[in-house]
């Protein structure tokens, strides 16, 4: 089937009770391994790339792999702009024929968030396109994203930002982190259920590599419509190439070793669909 929004994914999975899986990929194999795990479990799913993945080969790349994988799915299947860090590639992946995008202004004060944010909002708004906004700071670092030491998302300004801004979903700051975590996550959930009595428009997790599964589903009960995963993919991918080399280290035949890694990555989404509890929601 063609590309689909988020815009009814998230809708459907708020008042379900569940969330969609996002999966940051990086090639090819990433992308078949995410296709396959949704199609085996019959789930919607939603792909996404960075701005440093975007600088890597383009949007076209990237959107031209996961458009081809769409098409051979019979699960909805949505392209998503990650971290969207500007205006200016916002209005790119828009051209490009992604179907979701994500402008992150956290880094600015509020209200130059909220000016930012709307500016994309409302140039997406004609196309049907949905915007995804961050309030709040979700620390770490991965690529070029740096969070720092991060900044919870207070309730009161989620209802006034979501509010001025006619975003369709909005990511909060409770507790994660991007990359790799030094010790397990401490998430503040009382903070999210606060903000869900609040916010009517679907919530968004990022960070969530590393975050113990029965957390991520406590989160999904609180109100949690999208979960992000990046990380942990880019491990299991690297993991299964590595396996293949080091056990046949005279290997020279990509197809080898990235079908490896293409495996471990449809077994991680696969073990994540669960956790979000999306399997059999397409």
């Amino acid at each position: 089937m063609p590309l689909m929004t988020t815009t009814q994914m998230l809708l459907d999975a708020q008042k379900n009770g569940y969330a969609v899986g996002a999966f940051n990929v990086e090639n090819m194999e990433m992308v078949m391994a995410v296709m396959e795990a949704a199609e085996e479990l019959h789930s919607p799913v939603i792909m996404q790339t960075t701005p440093s993945t975007v600088n890597y080969a383009g949007l076209d790349y990237f959107l031209a792999n996961v458009r081809t994988a769409a098409e051979r799915a019979s699960v909805p299947i949505a392209m998503h702009l990650d971290h969207g860090n500007s205006f200016e590639l916002a209005m790119q992946a828009l051209r490009a024929g992604y179907t979701s995008i994500m402008i992150d202004g956290s880094h600015e004060s509020f209200e130059e968030n909220i000016r930012l944010t709307k500016s994309v909002a409302d140039a997406c708004a004609p196309s049907g396109v949905p915007v995804e906004a961050e309030l709040g700071k979700v620390g770490g670092k991965e690529d070029d994203l740096d969070g720092g030491a991060g900044g919870y998302t207070e309730p009161s300004e989620a209802l006034e930002f979501a509010d001025k801004t006619g975003i369709t979903s909005l990511a909060v700051a409770i507790g994660t982190a991007h990359g790799v975590y030094k010790g397990e996550p401490k998430l503040d959930l009382l903070r999210l259920s606060e903000i869900r009595k609040v916010v009517s428009v679907p919530l968004v997790l990022h960070g969530t590599s590393g975050v113990p599964d029965e957390t991520v589903t406590e989160c999904v009960s609180r109100g949690i419509c999208k979960v992000n995963y990046a990380t942990d993919l880019r491990i299991a991918f690297t993991s299964g190439v590595t396996s293949v080399l080091k056990e046949k280290p005279n290997t020279i035949d990509p197809k080898k070793y990235n079908a490896a890694g293409k495996e471990m990555v449809k077994e991680y989404v696969k073990s994540k669909i669960k956790v979000v509890k999306s399997e059999g929601k397409a």
